[in-house]
């Protein structure tokens, strides 16, 4: 399985397809949690760990668990995001942060490392295809910063 990164653009927003349902099915909530939570451990060593509140433990954990109720909630899980932060504003709370296209593609490189070997776990790739295009342009949109 080979999950490839789109080229973004700033101010391009292509129309984004939620992950299938059956992707949170096969992961499971724990692995899940797991997959999001790993996620920010690979981001606190590597080049775009500044866009992040690495230095401050809890500010970071409350970032992680910021993306993991996101992300289960997109996912077809509870609506934890919303019930605890509001609607989903992503871009507006995103804008304060400089994000662009280099940044954004060692985001999503550091998520196809943690992807391509659920495989091994018995994921299927449909599923994994299926989130991972959500992550590929969902965040195109997030991109505020010429590179």
């Amino acid at each position: 399985m080979k999950l490839t990164i789109t080229d973004g653009e700033i101010g391009v927003r292509p129309p984004v397809t939620k992950p299938h349902p059956g992707f949170l099915h096969e992961v499971g909530k724990e692995r899940f949690h797991k997959l999001v939570y790993d996620h920010y451990e690979l981001i606190e060593k590597s080049d775009i760990a500044f866009l992040f509140p690495v230095l401050d433990e809890e500010d970071f954990d409350e970032a992680k668990r910021h993306a993991f109720t996101f992300l289960l909630e997109v996912s077809g899980g509870e609506a934890l995001f919303t019930k605890e932060r509001g609607e989903h504003q992503m871009v507006g709370r995103h804008a304060p942060f400089r994000i662009d296209e280099e940044g954004r593609k060692i985001w999503l490189e550091l998520y196809a490392e943690l992807l391509e070997p659920l495989v091994d776990e018995g994921i299927s790739e449909e599923y994994i295809l299926s989130f991972w295009n959500y992550l590929d342009i969902f965040s195109m949109w997030l991109v505020n910063t010429e590179s």
